[in-house]
Parts: C-alpha cells; sequence; structure tokens
C-alpha cells in the first residue's frame, strides 16, 4: 500500500522488460504480481510528474495485466470505456518513456486514440460506447473470416447508459464471439465477492462445465420440454448466488463477480473464457485508487490529479492571492439561491454533480435533486416530463454531453416549447482533455433551433445574470459557460435579469469593429486597445442584437466576429446571415475554432493556436486591414493608369 506519490523515478526491473505486450507475455505468471506492483508505482509517480486521470487507473492494473499476457494483442481487440483507466494500457504498450508528455501540446493523449497506438483499437472519452464498438470488430472479423477475439471493458458507471444495453442486445442476436468484461469498482451493482462466489465462477468458467452444459444441451433437445425446464433450473441456482440473471436473459453468459486484484483468479478465469463461443460476460469488482491510501479513501477526489509541484524553501514562498470562483462555482452559487427562492426549480445532472458544482443544492435540496446517473438522453427528457407538470427543470450538463441528447433537446423540449434551461458548463475548448471533451460545437447546433434563446456571458457576473434571463424565459433557453475561472468580475448577488437580445459597446475605436461573443471579449478588448477599434461585447447569439450588428456595420470598414466556437455555423455566421438579408455590404471576418479537431494543450495554447488570444486577433486584423489596403492601392493604380491611357489617346 502506498500513502504518498514517489518523488523520485522508482526502480522497475519487470516493468523495463515489459515494455510491449509481447515482451509481457515472456514473463512466466509467478512474476505477475511484482509487475503489478512495480506498475502501480509507476502510474503514480508518472502521474504524479504531470497530472492526469487517477484513481480508475489504478483501479484496473491487474486487469491490464491479464488482458495483455493472455490475449494476442494487437491482433486481438482491446475496447475501454472512456478511456480514464487506460493508462497502465499505455505504459505496457510502448509508451512508458512517454508518459511524461502525458496531455501536453504534442505528447500522448488523455484518452486511447488509434493514431497514437495500434494497441489503442478504438478511440473514447464519452462513456458507454465500448460494446457497441467491440461488437462490430467482432461482426467485421467474422465477415472477412479472421479468428482475433475482441473483449470490451466497461465500467458500473457507464452500463447505466441505455447505449450499452442495446449493443448486448444486438450481441446476442448476433451470437458475437466477444467477451464483455464488467469492471464494478462501486459495488453499486453486487458485493457478493467471496469464496463461494470465486469458486462458482471457476466451475461455471471451466471447460468441463461448458462442454458438460452443450452435451446436456443436445441429449435434452430430443425429449420435449426437458432442456426448457433444466435452462431454467440452472438460471434459478444461479441466480439465487450471482447477480447475472439480467445479462443472461439479454443472451450472455454470465461470470462471477470475482475480486479484479486477485491476479491468479484472474488469469484463470479469462484463460477459461477467452476461446468460448458467443457472447461472454464477466463481471469483476475492483477498488479505484487500488493500491494509493488517499485515492481509496476519496476516489471522487482522486480522480484526477494536477501535477505535484515541488515545495518551495521557507521563507521563499510567494504570498497566496484568493482563489477566484469558476465557472462552475458560480452556476451552483446560483442554483442554490434560484432554489431558495422558488420551489418550482428542479436540478437534474447526468453524473456530473460535483463537476458541475450541484454539491450544496443536492445536500439542501434533496428532493429536488435529480442524478439520473450517465444517460444524457434520459435527463433532457426526463426534465421536458418534469416541465409538462409545471416544475422548471435546469439541466447541468457539460457541452460536448449535451450532444448526445440532441434529439431529446429537439423533439421532447424545444418542439413543445417547455421552459427548461440548460446550463451549459465546459463550453469552448477544454485544454489537456482533447477534442473529445472540447465543447466546440454548442453555438451552431442549438442556434438552428426555433425559439432557443442561446446566451454567452463575457464574465462571471453576466453568467449569474444569464442564468436568471434563462430561467424565467417562456422556452428553452441555454448559457453557455466555459471551463475555470474568468476574469473576476464583481457578482452582484441579485437574482437579476438582463434585456433579451441586447449587446453594447465596451470600446469605441476607429475602421473596425470586433464582435466578442462570451469569454473571449477580454482577449478582443485587449487587442482593441493595440489597434484602437470598436469591440462590442454580443452577449446574445439568439436572438441577435441586430440594432447594434447594423449600427456596426454602417459605422466601420470592417466587422470582426470572435467566438470560442466552432467557426462554420456559429455565432459569425449569425451576424454574417443577417447582414445579407439586409443588403448590408460590410466586410466581415470571422474568428473562431477552425474546422478541424483541437488537441489536447493547456487551454492558452489551443487559444494561441485557434488566433483566439490577443496577440492572434490583432495579428488577423492586422493581416486583413493590409490585405484591404494592399487591394485598395492596386484598383487605384490601374485607375489611374487608365485615367492616364484615355488622356494620351484623346491629346
Amino acid at each position: 500500500m502506498f500513502h504518498e506519490i514517489p518523488k523520485t523515478r522508482p526502480a522497475t526491473p519487470l516493468l523495463d522488460r515489459a515494455d510491449i505486450p509481447e515482451q509481457l507475455r515472456q514473463l512466466d505468471a509467478s512474476q505477475l504480481p511484482e509487475l503489478a506492483n512495480e506498475l502501480r508505482e509507476y502510474l503514480l509517480y508518472s502521474v504524479g510528474q504531470v497530472g492526469g486521470h487517477f484513481g480508475a487507473g489504478l483501479g484496473v492494473v491487474e486487469l491490464t495485466i491479464a488482458l495483455h499476457y493472455l490475449f494476442e494483442t494487437p491482433r486481438d481487440r482491446i475496447v475501454w470505456d472512456v478511456g480514464h483507466q487506460a493508462y497502465p494500457h499505455k505504459i505496457l504498450t510502448g509508451r512508458k518513456e512517454q508518459m511524461n508528455t502525458l496531455r501536453q501540446k504534442d505528447g500522448l493523449a488523455a484518452f486511447p486514440k488509434r493514431a497514437e497506438s495500434e494497441y489503442d483499437t478504438f478511440g473514447v472519452g464519452h462513456s458507454s460506447t465500448s460494446i457497441s464498438a467491440a461488437l462490430g470488430m467482432a461482426a467485421a472479423a467474422k465477415l472477412k473470416g479472421e479468428k482475433r477475439r475482441t473483449v470490451a471493458v466497461i465500467g458500473d458507471g457507464s452500463l447505466t447508459a441505455g447505449m450499452a444495453y442495446e449493443a448486448m442486445n444486438h450481441a446476442a442476436d448476433l451470437k458475437a464471439n466477444m467477451l464483455v468484461i464488467l469492471n464494478d469498482n462501486d459495488m453499486s451493482i453486487s458485493n457478493s465477492v467471496g469464496g463461494l462466489s470465486n469458486y462458482l465462477t471457476k466451475v461455471l468458467s471451466s471447460k468441463t462445465y461448458h462442454h458438460i452444459r452443450e452435451g446436456s444441451k443436445k441429449v435434452l433437445n430430443v425429449i420435449p420440454h426437458a432442456w426448457e425446464l433444466a435452462r431454467r433450473t440452472e438460471e434459478h441456482m444461479k441466480g439465487m448466488v450471482i447477480p447475472g440473471t439480467l445479462f443472461e436473459e439479454m443472451g450472455f453468459n454470465y461470470f462471477g463477480p470475482i475480486d479484479g486484484h486477485d491476479l491468479p483468479m484472474l488469469l484463470h478465469t479469462i484463460e477459461n473464457l477467452k476461446d468460448l463461443e458467443g457472447p461472454q460476460f464477466l463481471h469483476i469488482v475492483t477498488r479505484k485508487g487500488k493500491g494509493f491510501a488517499p485515492a481509496e479513501q476519496d476516489p471522487i477526489g482522486y480522480h484526477a490529479i494536477t501535477k505535484l509541484e515541488p515545495k518551495t524553501k521557507e521563507g521563499n514562498e510567494k504570498p497566496k492571492l484568493p482563489k477566484k470562483p469558476k465557472y462552475c462555482n458560480i452556476f451552483g452559487e446560483w442554483l442554490y439561491d434560484m432554489a431558495a427562492k422558488d420551489q418550482k426549480l428542479v436540478g437534474i445532472t447526468p453524473a456530473m454533480r460535483e463537476g458541475s458544482d450541484m454539491i450544496r443544492f443536492s445536500e439542501h435540496f434533496p428532493d429536488r435533486y435529480f442524478d439520473v446517473a450517465i444517460a444524457e438522453q434520459h435527463a433532457v427528457t426526463l426534465a421536458a416530463g418534469m416541465a409538462c407538470e409545471g416544475t422548471k427543470p435546469v439541466v447541468a450538463i457539460y457541452s460536448t454531453f449535451l450532444q448526445r441528447a440532441y434529439d431529446q433537446l429537439v423533439h421532447d423540449v424545444a418542439v413543445q416549447k417547455l421552459d427548461v434551461l440548460f446550463a451549459i458548463d465546459r463550453a469552448g475548448m477544454v485544454g489537456e482533455d482533447g477534442p473529445t471533451h472540447g465543447g466546440c460545437y454548442d453555438i451552431a447546433y442549438l442556434r438552428c433551433i426555433p425559439e432557443m434563446l442561446v446566451m454567452a456571458p463575457a464574465d462571471e457576473d453576466e453568467t449569474r445574470r444569464m442564468l436568471t434571463t434563462g430561467y424565467q424565459y417562456n422556452g428553452p433557453a441555454s448559457v453557455r459557460y466555459p471551463r475555470g475561472t474568468g476574469p473576476g468580475a464583481e457578482i452582484s448577488k441579485e437574482l437579476t435579469a438582463m434585456e433579451i437580445g441586447k449587446g453594447e459597446v465596451r470600446r469605441s475605436g476607429k475602421r473596425v469593429a470586433i464582435l466578442a461573443f462570451g469569454t473571449v471579449l477580454q482577449s478582443a478588448l485587449d487587442a482593441g486597445e493595440q489597434l484602437d477599434v470598436t469591440v462590442a461585447n454580443m452577449r446574445f447569439v439568439k436572438p441577435l442584437d441586430t440594432k447594434l450588428v447594423a449600427k456596426l456595420a454602417q459605422e466601420h470598414e470592417l466587422l470582426v466576429t470572435v467566438e470560442e466556437g466552432c467557426i462554420a455555423g456559429g455565432a459569425g455566421s449569425a451576424v454574417a446571415e443577417y447582414l445579407s438579408e439586409q443588403g448590408l455590404n460590410t466586410p466581415t471576418m470571422h474568428l473562431g475554432i477552425p474546422d478541424e479537431y483541437i488537441e489536447g494543450a493547456s487551454h492558452s495554447q489551443q487559444l494561441a493556436q485557434c488566433g483566439l488570444d490577443a496577440a492572434g486577433i490583432q495579428k488577423s486584423i492586422e493581416g486583413r486591414l493590409k490585405g484591404s489596403f494592399e487591394v485598395k492601392t492596386i484598383i487605384q493604380h490601374e485607375v489611374n493608369e487608365s485615367t492616364e491611357e484615355k488622356a494620351a489617346s484623346s491629346s
């Protein structure tokens, strides 16, 4: 058991000999428990150096070793659900020496990524996709006549989503040769782990039992109703001592639960299961943060960690500045305050209580707090149903996760014009977690929905006021705000709304007007100071402040829209569409996230890469103005030459 994260690189003689799975498979099985200790210690050290997902990886050390030891990876396919737990997998698949680049620009990705390694069979980041993807791989192998094995590893949290059950239902129909491993690390399905359970799993997974079962099926099928009676008897007997009836009914052969940290037991069981025909389901129980005492005691707090900074010498400490609240904290405080004022308010989240800062609300108003687990589609339609009955639902959801419930957002909420407020967290780029978690598309996919209110606050105070505005709005409304902290604006404690569809000019200047949507306003103001141009805080994507747009277009030579969202279909597109409708020919330039996926890096690096920091905005405008000047000079030169030629000809 480790109590501290190693500050120096640990000695790992066995791990150094198992840099790739082919080398791992050369070790004797008796050496694997010691390898697990080394892998766990190296994981503690490497994540401590750079930060990243933590507890989940510690919990699957033994499982990761067992899978790569028993399966012929990468030919055999292993699909990790979500990917929070994939760091041990990365270490064992040739990337140990690159772990110090994890989640950094041009370094290892935070999640499995197909372009990074042939061992990463499927790119992930969102939950509950593994069984569907693994089933697709198994079906394709069958079509191609290739003999390979497929494994999906899914957590008990991910198993709450309907997509997982859709995939299992289809797997049974296809009779696919695949193994699903349920990594139950929260004891949420069953706590029946012990000697009897382990013994039963050994028996049920053995080849002897399998042959007897299949042979009995052939014999008893001759006798009317005999096999059905035997099957039901077996199911009832298994159901008395193991919790696999649901999975058996879905067409899987269920085994477990077993201790996922008992490496010999894991090896024995998976060895028995790996070549069985048809869909197999193995239930293992693990502990988040296994082997690191603080993480075992606080699995939520140690889901991910920041890198460990070296301690400064006594007397050299810099004075600590007061912490600014994060945008999610602004939401959490608003939610509590509004709930205290209005008993109709209900809060809904798809398993993001801590991330969305709904802790205080959930503790004080438990009857009005609904955590639906990882089920974004259900969260949105649940809100729709509650709104039908006169409550006022607030759905706290990350931008990238709202994508999964888009049909419900349109069909169940918007078409019926229901009063549902979407508090959209992690809007824009999110830094090291990369493109799977970036909220780059919400402006584009929301503004096309009729009567949808779409707001983009520039700072903390506007976030609070817009949440109130959306809550009071008669219909579907959304407020998008980013990860992290804001500029430090003074926050009013009042629950006051804003005038809908009204922006403001924050700086008056010459020639160019910058139309800023959201938290990019500060960068736009900094660029505006350098260029002496006008800067407007637009606030509302929908409805757009068309009066302000028209005024700025008539008074300036160039309009520049800036947003931390995709350019295609974004807020800039809304401005261009309005200008076109009105026949206003003022040139426009749109700055935002380009038509590409922005890989993991720090948020500031991502902004600079997209030209959305102050320097990038300034450079883009200067380049456009210089280009316009050059074009005008060429045109004027051609006009002058033409005039001179006409004059010479007439004389």
